[in-house]
């Protein structure tokens, strides 16, 4: 069973293979920033369970 931080950088993993996968620069673009939001929540929610320090 995945954590949910385990479950964001999954997530993560996916957009950026939907990016790399894109035809064109704006469904590129989203993909990209769409898995830096993951990324992001992945990182706060380690934050949350106490695995990193707080920055």
């Amino acid at each position: 069973m995945l954590t949910k931080s385990e479950e964001y950088r999954e997530n993560a993993r996916n957009c950026g293979q939907l990016a790399d996968d894109a035809k064109d620069f704006p469904s590129k673009n989203r993909y990209r920033r769409m898995q830096d939001a993951w990324l992001a929540l992945a990182e706060e929610q380690d934050w949350l369970d106490g695995q990193l320090p707080p920055q």
